[in-house]
């Protein structure tokens, strides 16, 4: 058993009130102050605040991670609001990742929030990127997502993708140099998708989101098992969940050279 000061130490920064706000979290076997600490010294860049993203800031936020950065364009509007918990109805119209650091701001106010009103480009991934200890792909166009992908990868910041469509979702985790990237699983574009074309169970971009907090809590803290070239592949409509092996693909034009 740790003494006193020696749980102290451990501690490091964290404050009593870390300690109360995260009493319940760290009653879960091996998670320990120093996982917390890690954590509260942790940036993830979220690309996309929308049913996924959003979901994701949350439980990041309650978590105690220290800083999030948001990449978000454009206006919240009445469609989105059936998937984004974040909204709230009167802020329809407005920037949504202004509204995004509003919420997390009264969720955690602990919590640091820098906000971009801005898409995911070539021109700004490694400004997005700067700082970021991980990032969480939550774009609904592949090719934002290829941009992340690609600038994680020189960037060697690790990347949680996940993707949905009506009742279905995928998820797995990019490490440069260690699991595949997103362009060794699709190296091309699926001419038929459009960006905001499919459908959307508000529940189900929940579900994913959650998902994607908790890959992304275990990425940076070095609890549990994430998920390392394995891909995680639900179906809700008859709750099929199944892991997939992924490999790397040695002449991948984003990471052969790693």
């Amino acid at each position: 058993m740790l003494s006193e000061n020696a749980a102290v130490s451990e501690a490091g920064s964290l404050t009593e009130r870390d300690l109360e706000r995260y009493r319940r979290q760290l009653m879960l076997g091996g998670f320990t102050t120093a996982h917390q600490q890690k954590l509260k010294d942790s940036t993830a860049l979220i690309a996309g605040i929308g049913g996924l993203g959003g979901t994701a800031a949350l439980y990041l936020a309650v978590a105690g991670i220290g800083k999030m950065i948001f990449a978000h364009s454009g206006n919240l509007t009445l469609s989105n609001m059936n998937r984004q918990i974040l909204m709230k109805d009167s802020w329809i119209g407005k920037s949504r990742v202004v509204q995004g650091m509003k919420s997390i701001g009264e969720i955690n106010p602990e919590v640091e929030v820098e906000i971009y009103d801005e898409r995911t480009s070539a021109y700004n991934i490694d400004k997005l990127l700067d700082g970021a200890d991980i990032a969480l792909s939550a774009r609904p166009t592949f090719h934002e997502r290829r941009v992340l992908n690609e600038g994680c990868v020189r960037n060697r910041v690790p990347m949680v993708e996940a993707a949905m469509n009506g009742m279905e979702g995928y998820l797995f985790n990019i490490v440069p140099g260690v699991t595949p990237c997103l362009n060794c699983l699709y190296p091309t574009d699926n001419p038929e998708w459009q960006e905001l074309g499919f459908p959307v169970l508000g529940a189900v971009s929940g579900i994913l989101g959650c998902i994607m907090s908790i890959e992304a809590i275990k990425l940076l803290t070095g609890y549990g098992k994430p998920l390392m070239s394995k891909m995680l592949f639900f179906n809700t409509f008859d709750m099929e969940f199944r892991k997939l092996a992924v490999h790397k693909d040695p002449g991948c034009k984003v990471c052969g050279g790693l």
